[in-house]
C-alpha cells in the first residue's frame, strides 16, 4: 500500500492569531517581535508585513524601517500554545501517528486513518475545513508519499494551500527545488554544493551515490535517495528533549558581573522549575556569551552525578562565568543544561547498588 504523508503548517501563525484577536488589524501588516529599541527580532509577521520584505529572526528595528506603519506587538504565548492544543486535536481525530515539529506545524501519516477514507487529498481538505471550524485559522497542507516531499509541498501553495506530489509528478517537481531547501542542507553545505555547480535538484541527479558520497560524505547518499524520491523517513511520533536552557539579548552591551549574575539566577530559576515539573535531572551545564563584536564563545562542564536544583545550577553556572568572563562588554547570554535523565530511573539505577 502506498503511503500518504503530510505535513501541515499553520499559515503565519502569530501573526494570524493576532489579526484573529483584534479584526481591527486584519488586512493590515502585523509583526510579533521585541521592541526595536531593546534589540529585539522578528518572530513572525503577516503576509501584509513580508510584502515589504519583513522575515522572521529580522531584527526589528530594520523590520520597521522596511514597514513604518506595521502594527507591532509582543505575542501571546501561551494562547499560542492553547490554539496549537486545539490543532493538534483536530490531527488525534484523524491518525495518532504525529510527528509534531513546532508549535504550528506537524506530520501526519493518514494512510490508515481512524475515519477510513482512502484519499488523502480529501483528508486535507478535510483538515483545513476543521482546522478553520475549532480555530479561524488557515493552514496549508503538503501530501506525498515521504516526509521529505510532503514538507517541500506544504510550502508550495501559501497561505491555504494544499498540494499533492504523487510518485508520477514527483520527479517532475524534484528537478527543480533549490539545492538548500533538500534535507540536511545547511548554509554551509549548500554553499560547497554551489561550488561544485550544484544549484537544484536537476544538477543533483546527475550525481552518482557514489559521487555524492566521495564528494559530500554522509550527506551524499541522503541527498541521492531524496533527489530520486525514495527516502523514506519514519514519523518520529516522540521527540525527547535533548537540552532546556534560556538566553536573553541584553538590552546595552554590560561588563557588570553584577547584572549578568543576575541574568544566571533566573536562568536557573527556569531551567530548574522545568526540570522539576518534567521529572528530570541532569548531568551536564553548558554558558553562553557573545560579546558586543559578536563573537560567540560557550563552554560546558558535565559531572558524574545528576543535578536538577535552583542552587546547584546556579552554582555550576557562576563556576563557567567566572572562567570565561573577561572585560568585553557581553550582548548576549544564556544558560542550558542537556544529558538530561527521567528521575525515577535515576532513582532505580542508585537503588541497584
Amino acid at each position: 500500500m502506498r503511503r500518504w504523508i503530510m505535513h501541515v503548517d499553520m499559515d503565519a501563525f502569530f501573526a494570524s492569531v493576532e489579526q484573529r484577536e483584534h479584526p481591527e488589524w486584519r488586512g493590515k501588516p502585523v509583526i510579533v517581535g521585541g521592541k526595536p529599541n531593546e534589540r529585539g527580532v522578528v518572530s513572525t509577521c503577516s503576509y501584509e508585513a513580508r510584502a515589504f520584505g519583513v522575515r522572521s529572526a529580522m531584527p526589528t528595528a530594520k523590520a520597521m524601517k522596511l514597514c513604518p506603519k506595521a502594527i507591532l506587538t509582543p505575542g501571546n504565548y501561551s494562547l499560542y500554545k492553547e490554539i496549537s492544543s486545539q490543532v493538534r486535536e483536530v490531527f488525534k481525530s484523524f491518525t495518532n501517528m504525529i510527528e509534531p515539529l513546532s508549535i504550528d506545524e506537524a506530520y501526519l501519516d493518514v494512510t490508515n486513518n481512524s475515519r477510513g477514507i482512502t484519499s488523502a487529498t480529501l483528508v486535507a481538505h478535510l483538515i483545513q475545513k476543521e482546522v478553520y471550524e475549532k480555530t479561524g485559522l488557515t493552514c496549508s497542507v503538503g501530501v506525498s508519499f515521504n516526509k521529505f516531499l510532503a514538507k517541500m509541498a506544504s510550502g508550495y501553495h501559501k497561505p491555504s494551500g494544499i498540494t499533492v506530489i504523487t510518485p508520477e509528478n514527483a520527479k517532475d517537481f524534484i528537478r527543480t527545488i533549490p539545492i538548500g531547501d533538500f534535507y540536511g542542507v545547511g548554509k554551509v553545505s549548500a554553499e560547497k554544493l554551489r561550488r561544485a555547480g550544484i544549484e537544484t535538484g536537476e544538477d543533483l541527479l546527475q550525481l552518482s551515490k557514489a559521487e555524492l558520497e566521495s564528494r559530500f560524505g554522509n550527506l551524499g547518499p541522503r541527498l541521492y535517495a531524496q533527489v530520486r524520491g525514495t527516502s523514506n523517513d519514519q514519523l518520529t511520533l516522540y521527540r525527547e528533549r535533548k537540552s532546556i536552557g534560556s538566553e536573553r539579548t541584553l538590552i546595552k552591551d554590560t561588563t557588570d558581573h553584577g547584572i549578568l549574575s543576575k541574568y544566571l539566577e533566573k536562568f536557573s530559576d527556569e531551567i530548574a522549575s522545568l526540570l522539576h515539573k518534567r521529572a528530570l535531572a541532569s548531568r551536564t551545564i553548558s554558558l553562553k556569551l557573545r560579546d558586543s563584536n559578536f563573537n560567540t564563545t560557550s563552554k560546558s562542564v558535565t559531572l558524574r552525578d545528576y543535578f536538577n536544583k535552583k542552587e546547584e545550577i546556579l552554582q555550576l553556572a557562576l563556576q563557567l562565568f567566572e572562567e570565561m568572563m573577561d572585560e568585553k562588554p557581553i550582548r548576549l547570554i544564556g544558560l542550558s543544561v542537556s544529558h538530561l535523565e527521567k528521575t525515577d530511573k535515576i532513582y532505580k539505577q542508585l537503588k541497584l547498588f
